[in-house]
């Protein structure tokens, strides 16, 4: 599957775009829109810049498949929002992550939808600290994951 509109929407919304590279809160040298990695797989390093906010779009559409592959490789049918949700979760925890969490076991085990939402809400933290807006961003893709519309 590919993310969808809404998918993108709430990326967009929660990493924001900086054209300046910056350290996140977890410590990690991020640039554009929450990209910690070139096209290339070359990490972001201090005192790097984007030219325009096209070139971070562009940045972003160019690393999302490896996002995409990730949730892919759970192996479940998923609705557009559960896979576009999964796909914010995966741009921001990682792949490794993901695969590894309770989440995805909850999943493949076939729980209730309503369950496994509950478990965007363990990935609020950075540093061992719960963060606010980590804490929105969870609650807006356990939202999106359980909403019945398909785009």
């Amino acid at each position: 599957m590919k993310i969808g509109s809404e998918g993108l929407k709430l990326i967009k919304e929660f990493e924001g775009c900086k054209l300046l590279s910056y350290k996140c809160p977890a410590g990690v040298w991020t640039i554009g829109i929450g990209s910690t990695r070139y096209a290339d797989g070359s990490p972001v390093k201090a005192n790097q810049a984007l030219p325009n906010e096209d070139a971070a779009m562009q940045l972003l559409a160019k690393t999302l498949s490896s996002y995409e592959h990730a949730v892919d490789a759970i192996k479940v049918d998923l609705s557009q929002n559960e896979f576009d949700a999964l796909v914010s979760l995966t741009y921001n925890i990682g792949a490794g992550n993901l695969a590894s969490s309770t989440l995805v076991k909850m999943l493949k085990a076939g729980e209730p939808k309503s369950e496994v939402a509950k478990q965007f809400l363990r990935w609020d933290k950075a540093g061992g600290k719960p963060l606010a807006g980590l804490t929105r961003r969870r609650n807006a893709e356990a939202e999106l994951f359980l909403a019945n519309n398909t785009n």
